[in-house]
């Protein structure tokens, strides 16, 4: 039988995803958060940079990272560098200063792009979900498991999850290239 709460689930879920997607994307204020994503290989094993040091706003634009292992110093600046956040990390022993610059016109018009080309490919994630459900009713109904009733309402309930999961993550790409755009 069709579970419609896997189906929510599945959508929510990868809303959610786009959500904290999004959080790594830099508005006026550096963030934390936009290292969550960077992952040293350190010991043979791939680490998230947050797990191997302490991760802090020193004002709005600089971010101080302490390392506990002074050995992966140069692991952790090289990572950073090719990491493409557009940042110069500057060492101090087992600290690196992470200064951003200010936004530019330019480059946060890059960003909205961005954002517009991340919220696409979670659109589409959405519609792949769609897809696998719907498939799986009309399966049903092949099989004369479901009536062509049910069937119907089933792919209606399955579409309005889906437009609702998108509209959500359109209000939340507006939002972020909302915030990005204001100076």
């Amino acid at each position: 039988m069709f579970n419609k709460d896997k189906c929510s689930f599945e959508m929510q879920s990868t809303t959610k995803a786009f959500s904290s997607e999004l959080k790594n994307i830099r508005t006026g204020r550096v963030s934390p958060d936009i290292l969550k994503t960077i992952v040293i290989d350190s010991y043979g094993s791939k680490t998230p940079l947050t797990q191997l040091s302490n991760v802090n706003n020193l004002d709005n634009m600089t971010l101080n990272v302490n390392i506990w292992d002074s050995s992966l110093v140069k692991i952790i600046e090289k990572t950073i560098l090719d990491s493409n956040l557009g940042v110069n990390p500057q060492t101090d022993g087992t600290n690196i200063l992470l200064k951003f610059p200010d936004l530019t016109a330019e480059r946060r018009k890059e960003l909205v792009k961005i954002i517009s080309d991340i919220s696409e490919k979670f659109k589409i994630s959405i519609r792949g979900i769609r897809r696998k459900y719907i498939d799986e009713i009309k399966n049903l109904d092949k099989e004369k498991k479901i009536s062509i009733d049910e069937s119907k309402r089933y792919q209606d309930e399955i579409q309005k999850l889906t437009d609702n999961s998108i509209k959500e993550i359109e209000s939340l790409s507006i939002s972020k290239e909302s915030e990005i755009l204001k100076v």
